[in-house]
């Protein structure tokens, strides 16, 4: 009683779902370059994609036609001046553009055909996106600035006026900053983006941001306001990183090009040049890693609308453009998503007042405020407080060496007008907190006091879910996820608070959470921009990224910056998109080489080890050098799947040779014990695939026990955290493994829960004294394993994207029921699956233009591999 009977329910259910379905397919979920409708479209030969809806059995796309062009009635009726691609018998939903050369500043019209299983087409809609400028000599703007240097406080405000006469067909603000801007017509802010434009490597590559401003304008008087931040362009703060120090630091500037289309065909262009003008205004200091101060006093109402009276305004500077290449920001903004109000507050004193916000985030606090003119308020941001009930700074502000008192760490300072009730939210900073406290000068009242905070970061799609019947689980990937967005900034960071760094190593080891859970490839694809910007010649990278030039030290090494290998190769299996993972092969190669250079044998120790165990500390050579192994094995895949046979060749002998090297010196092939057996020793070698296929069932019994002997407690630091539930789960372990991950008892993941953490932490013990933010991302693989644990949704690497999906569940006695959703590159995938009593029920959904396989977990009494087409599907087994 095996395959055949399993098969035999599958035919009669699948026949019964069938029945109730609609006999519809469509093309939905257009985008280009991963972004639906984008503006600012820079490269030549933009991605276009889409998924298809059908709910019928065995749906499949059996062709597709990608019609291209910039009338939009034309392309209605399968009409392109562009691209035609004609009918293509293939199921692809990536094509790359290939039809006529873009023109710059041009709407494309766009939509696609498709052919179902039974070769009957249906349409999409029509979708659109706009090239951008597509190279600097389409500019017509200049680069200006105001008249001071780079330590001058106040924040410089800029205004044009200017009149249309005409109408308005649409309207486009392209706008590039070194530092931060925010962008303003006629009085109101422009778009809900935060922090724009991304932080690159500025003296390499500054971004571009395009807005639709078509609405925003007015027949007769308009008027542009801009103001700048600082951000990491102009880092006046002083910390240990030494941003401060960075090469391309100046005070901020900015180049701008208002495009205006009139109904009568005719363009103008309203240009940043000397005619604008610029004052100071109330933003007195800004700093991207401490605070804003705000003197409402200094309020310029209306100044920027077109009938101010600037005449005490002074004129511009002309500035060099801070790079070379100046290029679309291509990528999912930062914004304000979710609000929180005050789940307590304590008086301190009739000056002082704490706000618990209920929740760790990263973020902004708007405040209202009323009081007399010139009444300062200090509003602190913490995650932790005092036996008192103040806010504790001593966990984060560990390596700031400014001057606290004149510009005190994550404290903005709001000084009120006393004319109305005044608002001040930061423009150019954001914190890590839970708590804030407010002081001010006089006394305040509570009811003149309003707070909101807003938890901000990259506004990527949520496209995961995990829903069980045990609350530490549900718990675990909420606050999983909570850190994970918290950290992301246009870039992934280790935390939002003490640092705010692009640490590597952080973003390799949460890469597979990040993407089971958002849609988050345009964010990665940037920060491995930034990757290529900061690599030296030779190869190095630093473990920092964007770096002013820290971290280039001796510590760089393969377990922090294999990011550069390991983050394209996810983005290939999870999207099946090899783009990003060409544009850094090169790069891949460069730092391949750089080690084999350094590591003649294939052993190396060049790296920073299992960062914060818990006790065992790991051997450093045998962790560094399966990091080797895992990039030389990435770089000859890429090189097979490039057509590079030479390098292919070269890289796969080099990965074997690394890999004999490991084995012959940390392997004891007697008792199956690599090094001195720590738990981090045992599982690295066995989630890489470094172990000997002969090896395997002996090295996985040796972690077992090792975790036996610990109570299925972790003994681990980030590399181990990584591994060891993916090694004891692809080993035949599962139950182990699910222990370990639900432990709720010191060291564990469902400690810090237990004990109130709504983010994951960097510290296994709560009482340690050092690495101890209350955001941290580092230990962040327990979010990814739920999916391809209680799942079991795993991508395949010959066929990637979850075009073929792997489906490999686990079935814990002490779990009675689970739903876990990935929204693939394809659709939906639906893992859910209920226990009562020795029955398992589980059903699948596997999305249109899809298929998978399944594979039964050993609990399981009837062991079968059991071959799904897309659609519904219910399983029935027996437990063991």
């Amino acid at each position: 009683m095996k395959i055949a009977l399993f098969i035999t329910y599958l035919v009669i259910h699948t026949h019964l779902y069938a029945q109730e379905n609609v006999n519809i397919c469509e093309p939905i979920g257009l985008k280009c370059e991963h972004l639906s409708n984008p503006l600012g479209i820079d490269i030549p030969n933009p991605r276009l994609t889409w998924m298809l809806k059908d709910t019928r059995q065995d749906a499949m796309q059996t062709a597709y036609q990608l019609v291209i062009g910039t009338d939009s009635i034309a392309v209605t009726h399968n009409i392109s001046e562009s691209w035609n691609t004609g009918k293509q018998l293939k199921s692809d939903i990536i094509v790359v553009y290939k039809g006529k050369k873009l023109n710059p500043l041009t709407k494309y019209y766009w939509k696609v055909n498709v052919w179902d299983k039974d070769g009957k087409p249906t349409s999409s809609q029509v979708s659109t996106f706009e090239t951008g400028m597509m190279g600097r000599s389409n500019w017509k703007g200049s680069w200006i600035s105001d008249h001071h240097d780079i330590h001058h406080k106040a924040a410089p405000y800029f205004r044009k006026a200017f009149e249309i006469k005409k109408t308005i067909q649409s309207a486009r603000a392209y706008i590039a900053a070194a530092g931060l801007y925010e962008l303003s017509l006629n009085g109101e802010k422009v778009g809900k983006n935060m922090l724009d434009p991304m932080y690159t490597r500025f003296d390499k590559r500054t971004l571009y941001v395009v807005h639709d401003v078509t609405k925003q304008l007015q027949s007769g008087e308009n008027a542009i306001g801009v103001i700048l931040g600082n951000g990491w362009y102009n880092h006046q703060s002083l910390a240990v990183w030494d941003f401060d120090k960075a090469p391309w630091r100046n005070r901020p500037a900015f180049c701008m090009d208002l495009r205006i289309v009139y109904t009568d065909g005719t363009e103008e262009t309203i240009v940043s040049e000397q005619d604008w003008k610029t004052s100071a205004g109330p933003i007195t200091y800004n700093s991207i890693y401490t605070g804003e101060h705000y003197d409402a006093r200094l309020e310029q109402d209306g100044w920027n609308k077109a009938h101010f009276d600037d005449s005490k305004w002074k004129g511009v500077k002309y500035r060099s453009a801070p790079a070379d290449l100046i290029i679309s920001q291509q990528t999912v903004p930062i914004r304000l998503i979710t609000p929180y109000s005050p789940i307590s507050i304590k008086k301190i004193d009739n000056r002082t007042y704490v706000f618990d916000m209920g929740q760790n985030m990263a973020g902004v606090t708007e405040v209202k405020a009323k009081g007399a003119a010139g009444t300062i308020l200090k509003i602190k941001h913490g995650e932790r407080l005092d036996d008192s009930g103040r806010i504790n700074l001593a966990n984060i502000d560990v390596y700031f060496r400014g001057d606290k008192a004149t510009d005190p760490f994550q404290t903005d300072i709001f000084t009120l007008s006393g004319r109305k009730e005044d608002k001040f939210t930061p423009k150019f900073n954001y914190k890590g907190f839970r708590y804030v406290e407010i002081t001010s000068t006089e006394s305040v009242a509570l009811q003149d006091l309003k707070i909101t905070s807003y938890f901000m970061h990259s506004d990527v799609d949520a496209i995961g879910e995990v829903k069980t019947s045990s609350k530490l689980v549900n718990d675990l990937w909420k606050v999983t996820n909570n850190a994970y967005l918290s950290n992301l900034m246009g870039y992934p960071t280790d935390c939002p608070q003490r640092e705010k760094n692009g640490w590597t190593g952080d973003g390799h080891l949460a890469i597979e959470t990040a993407l089971y859970n958002f849609d988050g490839i345009t964010v990665y694809e940037k920060w491995l921009a930034d990757h290529r910007d900061e690599q030296q010649p030779n190869g190095v990278l630093p473990d920092i990224i964007p770096t002013g030039g820290w971290g280039y030290g001796t510590a760089n090494g393969l377990d922090w910056t294999s990011t550069i290998a390991i983050i394209p190769w996810q983005i290939y299996l999870f999207y099946g998109d090899s783009r990003l993972l060409e544009d850094c092969y090169e790069n891949i190669k460069r730092y391949v080489n750089y080690v084999s250079r350094i590591s003649p044998e294939g052993l190396t120790t060049f790296g920073r080890g299992d960062w914060v165990p818990v006790k065992s500390t790991s051997n450093l050579e045998l962790t560094s050098s399966i990091y080797f192994y895992v990039d030389a094995t990435i770089l000859a895949s890429a090189a097979k799947l490039f057509g590079k046979q030479d390098d292919y060749v070269k890289y796969d002998a080099l990965s074997k040779k690394i890999k004999n090297a490991i084995n012959n010196k940390f392997l004891d092939l007697s008792t199956g014990i690599y090094a001195s057996g720590a738990q981090t020793e045992l599982s690295m070698p066995l989630h890489w695939d470094v172990v000997p296929e002969d090896m395997k069932s002996q090295v996985a019994a040796n972690l077992n026990k090792k975790v036996q002997e610990t109570d299925f407690h972790l003994d681990v630091g980030v590399l181990g955290a990584k591994a060891l539930l993916n090694a004891l789960k692809n080993n035949g372990y599962e139950e182990t493994a699910y222990q370990v991950a639900v432990q709720d008892t010191y060291p564990s993941w469902g400690w810090w829960v237990v004990n109130g953490a709504t983010t994951l932490l960097e510290n296994w013990d709560l009482q340690a004294e050092r690495d101890i933010s209350d955001n941290h991302m580092m230990f962040g693989e327990i979010g990814g394993w739920f999916f391809k644990s209680l799942g079991g949704i795993l991508p395949d690497t010959s066929q990637p994207g979850f075009k073929h999906i792997l489906l490999k569940p686990i079935f814990p006695n002490a779990l009675d029921q689970s739903e876990v959703k990935h929204r693939s590159a394809y659709g939906t995938i639906i893992s859910k699956w209920k226990k009562n009593k020795k029955t398992i029920t589980y059903d699948i959904v596997i999305p249109a233009n899809t298929t998978a396989t399944f594979y039964t977990p050993t609990n399981v009494k009837d062991q079968a591999t059991i071959q799904l087409g897309s659609g519904k599907h219910k399983l029935i087994f027996t437990l063991i």
